[in-house]
């Protein structure tokens, strides 16, 4: 690591070599603080929509020939609300800045945003590997089968048997959404992993109103819990597939490293909060559900196609066939077409919504390597969990794993880049939580969850709720290997 050359001067050097890239990253910081402040824009859209109501029934403002109406600035506020819109709308900055840049132009701009590849496109290559808008597809798909009312009723059937061992109260129910569905993610993957276990939480947990500090800290743990999850297979967890196959580790490798860890770190996180907030747990009274028994009633043939079909979007993500994929996603539509009678509305707009985001994320992050790799590869074991769980915060995991493994001091062999390899996963999975950007899923969570929260989803309280179960995360990973 001493043989490094000066961080400051590399990196004045690089932006001097190509200036785009320093403007690239304002204008990637200027996406999050826009993803923080989201929620300003959210309620100052709600108030214009209040003021245009009243103009409305006052008879003030046009109408059409059903009595409908909006305000145009609402609208665009309400946009620019949207967290999950916020990576894809500094795309546009981004694809605008790359046309007028001198020495890029539309052609560049163009081959970059369709790859998100910026050094091959520099180079004059055509891409350096598969395509990195596989994963956002991956995960707009996924999210839509795992929200199948098939899917759900297995879900809801297999916590609702686990939960009566435990009393079947809310208390019982709450501990167990937020155990298994982060633990299967590591088969069924991390985004349905978190599409099950939010909208398990939004039928039976947040529809008992419980507080905004229970609130918070439920989506804190969620978060936490799912990308931690994830770790028990190379597969499941995005951080973990952009590095399984260039480290070569297998599922074996990833449980014997992180297994253990990612079991007693969810464990113990989930005791915590339980007992923390044990009187307003225990005070929570279960409400009816009027369409569990329907659910229950969904032949088992039905729920194995869905299940196949899961299945076989995960095995054409790992063999990056997304033309396979969408074949797949074409037969879920069908198939819920011709079984209407087990079948709920296919609802999409929340999948689209996070595919946009992470797409978004791709073509923002994919400018930022000139400054994350200089700083990773001069780190040692400790410094380097520190900062990777850190980083992870605002710069999605996947991507902190992936330029950590192009650094070649990363990938040779010997047990001290084994311990840097382990340290840099380490963090990218226990900071997975922290923020609405730190990791892939965590975006589909809080499109499912939001409409709980009155004023949307506050990033700085969420990040508070988050840092404990963070920091157990984070000594787990160190102490239990």
């Amino acid at each position: 690591m001493s043989t490094q050359p000066e961080l400051w001067p590399q990196l004045v050097a690089v932006a001097e070599k190509d200036s785009f890239l320093f403007a690239a990253s304002i204008v990637f910081g200027l996406a999050i603080i826009h993803a923080f402040v989201a929620p300003l824009f959210a309620r100052a859209a709600y108030r214009l929509e209040a003021v245009h109501d009243e103009a409305v029934k006052a008879g003030e403002v046009p109408v059409n020939a059903r009595g409908e109406s909006s305000d145009f600035r609402a609208a665009v506020l309400h946009l620019l609300g949207e967290v999950e819109a916020v990576f894809g709308i500094w795309t546009f900055v981004l694809f605008g800045l790359l046309i007028l840049w001198p020495g890029k132009g539309w052609e560049f701009a163009c081959r970059y945003v369709e790859s998100g590849d910026y050094a091959a496109v520099q180079a004059g290559l055509a891409s350096a590997g598969p395509s990195k808008f596989v994963e956002p597809l991956f995960v707009f798909v996924i999210m839509a089968l795992a929200s199948a009312r098939p899917i759900m009723a297995l879900a809801k059937r297999l916590v609702g048997a686990v939960s009566r061992m435990l009393g079947d109260t809310p208390v019982a129910r709450w501990f167990v959404i937020l155990t298994l569905p982060p633990l299967f993610g590591s088969l069924i993957t991390e985004p349905a992993a978190m599409t099950i276990g939010a909208l398990l939480l939004s039928s039976q947990f947040y529809e008992l109103k419980p507080s905004e500090r229970l609130k918070y800290a439920t989506l804190a743990l969620l978060f936490v819990n799912v990308s931690v999850g994830g770790a028990l297979t190379n597969f499941a967890a995005p951080p973990v597939v952009m590095v399984a196959a260039k480290w070569g580790w297998s599922s074996l490798d990833m449980f014997r490293q992180f297994g253990e860890a990612a079991i007693a770190s969810i464990l113990i996180s989930n005791v915590a909060y339980l007992l923390f907030f044990r009187k307003e747990l225990l005070a929570l009274r279960p409400s009816p559900s009027a369409d569990e028994a329907k659910l229950s009633r969904i032949p088992a043939w039905v729920t194995s196609v869905h299940l196949l079909l899961m299945v076989w979007t995960v095995a054409m993500l790992a063999g990056h066939h997304p033309i396979l994929m969408m074949g797949g996603f074409l037969v879920f539509m069908a198939f819920t077409v011709a079984t209407p009678q087990w079948q709920g509305p296919v609802h999409l707009r929340g999948p689209l919504l996070v595919g946009f985001f992470l797409a978004g994320l791709v073509v923002l992050g994919g400018t930022q390597g000139w400054w994350i790799s200089p700083v990773l590869v001069r780190l040692d074991e400790k410094a380097l969990l520190a900062v990777s769980t850190f980083l992870t915060a605002f710069n999605d995991n996947a991507a902190i794993t992936y330029l950590a493994s192009q650094v070649p001091a990363l990938s040779a062999s010997g047990p001290i880049a084994d311990a840097l390899r382990h340290s840099v996963l380490a963090g990218a999975l226990a900071g997975g939580g922290i923020t609405v950007i730190a990791n892939a899923p965590n975006p589909a969570g809080q499109s499912i969850l939001a409409p709980h929260f009155e004023d949307g989803v506050s990033a700085l309280k969420l990040a508070l709720w988050a840092l404990g179960p963070t920091l157990v995360a984070v000594a787990c990973f160190v102490f239990i290997r």
